[in-house]
């Protein structure tokens, strides 16, 4: 915490409220903030969690914090409940995506900072030309994955800002709750945020179709619900984008067709294996100076050798088919982390740690490539 905010705090706390840590968080460069009863806020800075100063929140700050962020009825409401989403703009600060929930009988939240201008995807790292080439994608279902933190919804605002600077189209979000705000450009962007401009996911995809879109953006495929109305938008001539929490190309494919009974798998495959177009799954890796973060990314665009095996379930072989698709611009995890430390973007002790495949990926270091399968579990 900066010394004075210490200096004030230790004489009534009072220096602790929102704004002043929100502005050291932000300060800083700290990604998220995490708040509750007896501790003093902690901080991530480049993927690790410190203390911020020494002076422990309250059960008095925290409903203080909530009166910032909630009208009473929402506070009633997540009083009873026990946790809930929202987005919090604070002038001068900036914008946060917040959890709030309770634990231990007392209140917590944890605070992303949501950065306001939308990032060119060449200042992520990302790779221009499979980015660029997503961009051009007119119809079917993009998905972009990680785990939380990973930088997914950044990339994906830097791909839907591409689409907003070249294509006169009408751009539909739907998002819990937005996070960044995207500005008409060449396209009209309607942007729709759950509880506060429409009750639920489900009411809002299904008023979606009547909205005249030609890009769809489901901030989070959350359940089979959500999967079959991106599915449905895709096959109706739509280009849908969406995310998931999961953290390769393979499991990614696996982790859909799990959604739903087993009865059910072999028609969901098929109906991936004609409507999936991209699959672009990232997770982020120490820069090799210390200084934040770089994303390692595993790039799939879908063709007909990709579709087979997704329609026959030969999952295990879509490791080797990206490896083989490099002039299409894929590429694997390893593919990427071996770049990276040929660029000296990222060290080889953290690229080996980052990896899902370590024995191929010292392979791939000496440049040696065998075609094979990995990259995570199946599950049986």
């Amino acid at each position: 915490m900066a010394p004075e905010m210490i200096a004030e705090a230790k004489h009534g706390n009072r220096a602790l409220n929102l704004r002043g840590i929100l502005e050291y968080a932000i300060g800083i460069g700290a990604s998220d903030i995490h708040l509750k009863v007896e501790r003093p806020p902690v901080i991530r800075v480049d993927g690790s969690c410190r203390f911020a100063g020494e002076v422990p929140l309250t059960q008095e700050h925290m409903l203080e914090f909530l009166d910032i962020m909630m009208t009473p009825e929402e506070k009633s409401r997540f009083m009873e409940k026990g946790d809930d989403d929202l987005a919090l703009n604070m002038d001068g600060v900036g914008r946060f995506r917040v959890n709030v929930l309770k634990q231990r009988g007392t209140i917590g939240m944890i605070l992303r900072h949501v950065k306001g201008k939308i990032p060119d995807f060449r200042g992520l790292n990302l790779p221009a030309n499979a980015v660029e080439k997503i961009a051009e994608i007119r119809r079917g279902m993009v998905l972009v994955t990680g785990t939380t933190g990973s930088g997914k919804s950044t990339s994906l605002a830097s791909i839907i800002n591409i689409i907003n600077q070249s294509r006169r189209e009408h751009i539909v979000t739907l998002e819990d709750p937005i996070e960044f705000v995207h500005q008409d450009i060449k396209a009209s962007i309607t942007q729709r945020e759950i509880g506060l401009d429409t009750d639920d996911f489900k009411t809002a995809l299904r008023a979606m179709m009547r909205e005249d879109p030609d890009v769809i953006m489901i901030g989070e495929m959350r359940d089979i619900e959500t999967f079959e109305a991106a599915m449905h938008a895709s096959e109706t001539g739509h280009l849908v984008f969406s995310t998931l929490h999961t953290t390769n190309v393979m499991l990614t494919i696996d982790r859909i067709v799990d959604l739903f009974p087993p009865v059910q798998h072999q028609q969901v495959r098929t109906n991936l294996a004609f409507q999936l177009r991209a699959i672009l799954s990232q997770r982020l890796v120490v820069a090799a100076d210390g200084a934040g973060r770089i994303p390692a990314v595993e790039i799939m665009f879908n063709n007909p050798g990709i579709q087979a095996l997704i329609r026959e379930n030969n999952l295990k072989q879509i490791p080797g088919a990206v490896m083989a698709g490099k002039g299409e611009f894929m590429q694997t995890f390893n593919m990427s982390l071996v770049a990276l430390v040929e660029q000296e973007l990222i060290t080889e002790a953290d690229a080996m740690e980052a990896s899902d495949n370590k024995d191929e990926l010292k392979m791939n270091l000496q440049g040696i490539y065998v075609t094979t399968g990995g990259g995570g579990i199946l599950k049986k």
